[in-house]
């Protein structure tokens, strides 16, 4: 019986010294080709695609796009910030959306907050769209902040932490228990301390939002 089947090997083209974005420090790299042979009993024989260039990290082993070569530390830390706000904006929605009800005045929050607190404003098309979005895949609020939280600074947790409470209490007479039990588990996704926890709050409630 012949025995036919597919494999991809990787070889290093060159290496260098690239900004990491994941270590957040200056690295060695590879550059590295990854291409898809076709195997005769599990020997690689004829290539069946085009190579693959990607750029790997030696200390994290984290892979990146080419283009990761022509970014300096000031460009990653940009990049990273704006794709910090975006996270953040995006988690204060999804607490407003534990219970599934959205009022005007956590409308009105949300699109304060994104201002003031993210700088980085936001209009209702947009939010609706955030909340579309959340709705129909099922997003939960615990668990996207379990995973985006984890390449955020500690600043970042404390300030993504005041979104969440702005937005949750935004009808500060009427907050459902279930908003209050999803704020209070951010303490512990966000990895702070009770008196850190405690200290964030309590400076959300000097911001000026609706």
């Amino acid at each position: 019986m012949i025995l036919i089947g597919t494999m991809n090997l990787t070889r290093t083209r060159e290496r260098g010294e690239f900004y990491c974005p994941t270590c957040g420090a200056t690295r060695s790299y590879r550059l590295r080709a990854r291409r898809p042979f076709l195997t005769l009993y599990f020997i690689p024989t004829v290539p069946i695609g085009a190579a693959e260039m990607f750029i790997q990290c030696d200390d994290c082993r984290s892979s990146w796009d080419e283009s990761v070569l022509e970014m300096d530390q000031a460009a990653h830390q940009l990049v990273q910030e704006e794709k910090f706000r975006d996270e953040a904006i995006r988690s204060a929605v999804l607490i407003a959306l534990v219970d599934d009800n959205v009022s005007e005045p956590e409308i009105q929050s949300l699109l304060e907050l994104s201002d003031v607190l993210f700088d980085r404003p936001i209009d209702r098309e947009e939010l609706g769209r955030l909340c579309s979005i959340a709705r129909q895949a099922g997003i939960q609020a615990n668990n996207y902040v379990l995973t985006v939280s984890k390449r955020w600074t500690m600043q970042q947790r404390l300030l993504a932490l005041q979104g969440m409470f702005l937005a949750a209490t935004a009808t500060a007479d009427d907050v459902s228990p279930e908003k209050l039990k999803m704020l209070h588990s951010m303490r512990d996704l966000l990895e702070l301390t009770d008196q850190e926890f405690e200290i964030a709050i309590d400076d959300a409630l000097n911001y000026d939002i609706a």
